[in-house]
């Protein structure tokens, strides 16, 4: 479930039709993420609402050509290359604009089948159901049902259980393996680095994730002897941001390294805000928090801001690569993914470079190095999200204005090694 629903029908005979001068001094956030989570769910329904019939007919229609095609070729299944190979000179105009019309859909990813598009379709269709059943009925608590803790309470922590084969688990194998993936077997992907041992905690369902989760989360990794945190998650609601926030600090206490995607929602976070955040409900931010927007491959060589990722001149840090990265996936396969989940996970594993050639290292050093010697990118680029091509400096994407460079980073360590700076 969306934490946007879980908000918005929580509180919803509480807040609804409140107006903010009459609610207490100490629901004021709370209030205020409600009616967040009000404009997310009304919005989404809206849209739901307008395409769904839309994307069923389509789904439908793909689905009935595809049959025509396998039935008529005797195919199990087919690509964009199957489709190259078939004489369509005699077939019936109805297979024949079949084919003109799977042509066209896989033309894009010629190997992907016709059936996986098809399966893209239905989830996509699922997702547009799903919203609009947000706007109407409160999500399943399954997580209580599943946990039977106070959640509430953060004292409450022993719950949980070790099953990491239910649903989602592809994320973090394929987070993992960006950051250290053996770079010496000849096999599949490289990760940053491989001298490192990952500590996993299952902390995120198939949806967006419980505050109380992530805020224990943190701790228990800070508690165990994680000194970087990579967070590839995040949500626009945060009804319990206390619990992360006194996390985030008590991490900062212990010198341990927080690195958080910045989202893919191709929204400036400044106006439009992205939890977990370095900034905590005081204002105050954080100084061991780095967050990372995702770079894409073009004619530029990969210096160009992803279209789907978050942005801001103040809350986004650096950029770096998070559009074809290739890594490790479930049952021994790999997996070329987009995303700000995977552009964190690279900033990850520079930062457990460094770390690991020079522990001494703080994680106030370790970000200053990684901001500094970046990649300035002087030109300008496409603003994420802007459907007329709008363009910006680099620099008012995020606050160094610089794509992360390990090879400038390394650099930088060891001069101020050598000046003894650490």
């Amino acid at each position: 479930s969306t934490e946007a629903a879980r908000v918005y029908h929580g509180w919803k005979n509480e807040f609804e039709n409140k107006k903010e001068k009459n609610i207490p001094d100490d629901k004021k956030f709370l209030f205020q993420q409600w009616k967040k989570a009000k404009k997310v769910i009304d919005e989404k329904y809206e849209s739901a609402k307008k395409n769904i019939e839309k994307v069923s007919y389509s789904v439908e229609r793909f689905e009935d050509a595809a049959k025509r095609i396998r039935f008529a070729y005797k195919l199990k299944a087919f690509t964009y290359k199957d489709l190259l190979q078939i004489d369509a000179a005699n077939a019936t105009q109805t297979l024949q604009v079949a084919i003109s019309n799977w042509k066209r859909a896989l033309e894009k990813d010629t190997l992907l089948t016709d059936s996986a598009f098809t399966a893209e379709g239905k989830e996509y269709q699922e997702k547009l159901q799903r919203d609009i059943d947000n706007y109407s009925q409160a999500p399943e608590d399954k997580r209580t049902a599943l946990t039977k803790d106070i959640y509430t309470s953060i004292e409450d922590k022993y719950y949980g259980n070790n099953n990491l084969k239910g649903e989602s688990n592809e994320h973090g194998t394929l987070v993992a393996g960006t950051i250290a993936a053996l770079r010496d077997n000849a096999t599949g992907s490289k990760g940053i680095i491989n001298s490192v041992r990952i500590m996993v905690i299952r902390a995120v369902p198939a949806g967006d994730e419980h505050d109380k989760d992530i805020a224990l989360a943190i701790r228990y990794a800070v508690d165990n002897g994680a000194q970087i945190i990579n967070m590839s998650f995040g949500k626009q609601v945060s009804p319990y941001k206390q619990f992360v926030d006194d996390a985030v600090r008590y991490a900062e206490t212990k010198g341990v390294l927080l690195v958080h995607s910045a989202g893919n929602d191709a929204n400036n976070i400044s106006e439009v805000l992205y939890y977990p955040s370095a900034y905590f409900l005081d204002g105050k931010k954080a100084t061991n928090y780095i967050t990372v927007g995702a770079t894409a491959p073009d004619n530029s060589e990969g210096k160009i801001a992803a279209s789907f990722s978050n942005y801001s001149k103040e809350m986004v840090d650096v950029f770096a690569p998070g559009v074809e990265i290739y890594s490790t996936s479930m049952n021994n396969t790999y997996e070329s993914v987009d995303g700000t989940s995977f552009s964190g996970p690279v900033v990850t594993g520079i930062a457990a470079l460094l770390k690991s050639y020079f522990p001494r290292l703080t994680s106030q050093q370790l970000i200053e190095i990684i901001m500094k010697t970046g990649t300035t990118l002087s030109e300008d680029v496409k603003i994420p999200g802007n459907d007329k091509g709008k363009m910006t400096l680099f620099s008012n994407l995020c606050v160094s204005g610089k794509i992360v460079n390990a090879f400038e980073a390394v650099k930088m360590a060891l001069q101020w090694e050598s000046e003894k700076r650490f």
